[in-house]
């Protein structure tokens, strides 16, 4: 995360920011439109709620605030209008149903501008840009173009049983791995990643985590004071620093689409979505600069969330045991033992896709999403996707992990709430914002799920004194938008010696990609 370098400042440059600051704050309070908002917390004079937003976990802050203002609430920024909402009804009325007026997004100065060039999805406005950058994204993730991504997902469940099963304390590290070796091969077509310490996962990794926090509100004031976007670089180092970085990273995202390029000219290109992004390049649809941040936005988004929500099922099931062997006993009446689970199983794994979905909606791993902005109106607007997902009059016991809530009284009937797209949550968000690679993510979630539960358990851990670790469900590791359980200790263990054979049988259809990693 940037910081404000107050020690590069002499006294002559601060009274001039100092008031820079103080003009652009009276400006934006009192010389604005005057409409009736939401009832909401009340804050200080001129700044309104900002000390009252945490820096991290706002969705608890909201959720909170919920309770006590109700399902709709509005904040004021330092005269910038935040308007929150907690109700899936609420939301899917504004999201999706006028979606035409809330599709839009607010500046995001640093995140969306300054790093990435305005380039990257999600932080686009509504407009002809967003448009063309979610054509291709569909085209390229939709449930048909997905399922050729099967193969390289079966492959890669794998490798991560193996690996994890070689190395269980590195099971953090080795989802992490995973992840990013899944989605790079499907966007990119690259080889599998082998280690998590390969410097290619620490830049990318850099990156997604310098935008997820850059994104959250409150972390940089220009978010706030657009005007700031025009200091010059002298008087803002965050500004000096994030127009490097951008530099940087477009090099080494149109380095990889180059590659590609490379690889479609001599015919040995795999299909994957940089490919058909480079149809969509040579047609005009996108630019060059265009292209290269679209894939490196979908390959950023996927690997981060895939590997948080797999920490979420590892966390599920060390706290939930009865799930888990309710789980493995399905995968073993459907599979049996003398193989791995395929995509060809799913509609006969109804317990694992319930899984899945229990997975994104007990701890959603972008709580809050990004913000809307609202075209009329001109007000940021979030959907607390927590407090919708723990709403307790769509989801019963809404804290707790119990994946039959989506299954009817014969195990097989699939059910989700109303207007939930069939996910059974909220998790992927609304409307013309929703996220563009959720097939993928799905298809990935449940192969590595069932793959896990087919070959081992996930048991408690031990202190010196002999005492069983247990983890905690509510404390979370905020790293921007991304939100996931905080490291906690268990161990993965075979379930039984038929693995290993299995996994012999696997090395010799995958060649040597399944060779034991040090990381």
């Amino acid at each position: 995360m940037f910081h404000f370098n107050v020690e590069s400042l002499d006294f002559g440059h601060w009274k001039s920011l100092a008031l820079f600051i103080l003009v652009t704050l009276v400006v934006r309070i009192f010389y604005k439109p005057k409409r009736t908002l939401p009832p909401g917390p009340k804050g200080l004079p001129v700044l309104g709620n900002v000390f009252q937003l945490p820096k991290i976990q706002q969705f608890r802050r909201f959720t909170e605030w919920k309770e006590e203002f109700g399902p709709i609430f509005s904040l004021n920024l330092a005269g910038q209008t935040m308007i929150v909402l907690n109700s899936h009804k609420v939301t899917l009325d504004l999201f999706d149903r006028r979606s035409t007026i809330y599709s839009d997004r607010p500046r995001f100065i640093m995140a969306g501008e300054i790093l990435t060039g305005g380039l990257v999805l999600p932080f686009c406005g509504y407009g002809d840009l967003l448009r063309r950058l979610r054509k291709a994204a569909h085209e390229g993730f939709n449930i048909r173009a997905s399922e050729a991504y099967q193969p390289i997902q079966e492959k890669e469940a794998t490798v991560l049983v193996h690996n994890l099963l070689q190395d269980p304390n590195s099971w953090d590290d080795q989802l992490k791995r995973s992840a990013a070796s899944m989605v790079l091969m499907a966007v990119y077509g690259m080889e599998s990643i082998k280690s998590k310490d390969d410097p290619l996962i620490a830049r990318i990794n850099d990156c997604m985590h310098r935008l997820t926090r850059a994104a959250l509100p409150g972390s940089f004031l220009v978010d706030f004071l657009p005007i700031m976007k025009y200091l010059p670089e002298a008087l803002a180092p965050w500004k000096k620093e994030g127009n490097e970085w951008y530099r940087k990273d477009t090099a080494m995202f149109q380095g990889f689409l180059d590659d590609v390029q490379s690889r479609v000219n001599a015919g040995q290109a795999k299909p994957t979505f940089a490919a058909g992004l480079l149809q969509e390049r040579k047609s005009g649809q996108l630019s060059t600069p265009e292209a290269s941040w679209l894939a490196a936005a979908m390959f950023l988004a996927g690997s981060e969330t895939t590997a948080a929500a797999l920490v979420v099922f590892i966390l599920a099931m060390r706290l939930y045991p009865s799930v888990m062997k309710k789980a493995q006993a399905e995968i073993d009446a459907v599979v049996g033992r003398d193989r791995l689970p395929t995509f060809e199983d799913k509609d006969h794994l109804p317990y694992i896709q319930a899984i899945v979905k229990e997975v994104l909606r007990w701890r959603p791993i972008a709580p809050l999403g990004l913000p809307r902005r609202a075209m009329k109106i001109r007000s940021m607007v979030i959907g607390n996707i927590w407090a919708m997902n723990h709403d307790p009059t769509m989801f019963l016991d809404h804290d707790e992990f119990r994946p039959e809530r989506f299954l009817g009284e014969t195990g097989t009937v699939n059910i989700t709430p109303t207007d939930s797209r069939n996910q059974g949550h909220v998790s992927f968000g609304f409307g013309r914002r929703i996220c563009a690679g959720l097939n993928l993510a799905n298809q990935t979630l449940f192969i590595d799920i069932a793959s896990l539960l087919w070959a081992g358990s996930i048991e408690p851990a031990y202190d010196e004194t002999g005492a069983e670790i247990i983890p905690s469900s509510m404390e979370l590791l905020d790293e921007g938008i991304v939100v996931r359980p905080v490291p906690f200790k268990c161990n993965i263990v075979p379930r039984s010696e038929d693995v290993n054979a299995v996994l012999e049988e696997a090395k010799r259809k995958f060649g040597d990609d399944l060779r034991p990693v040090n990381i």
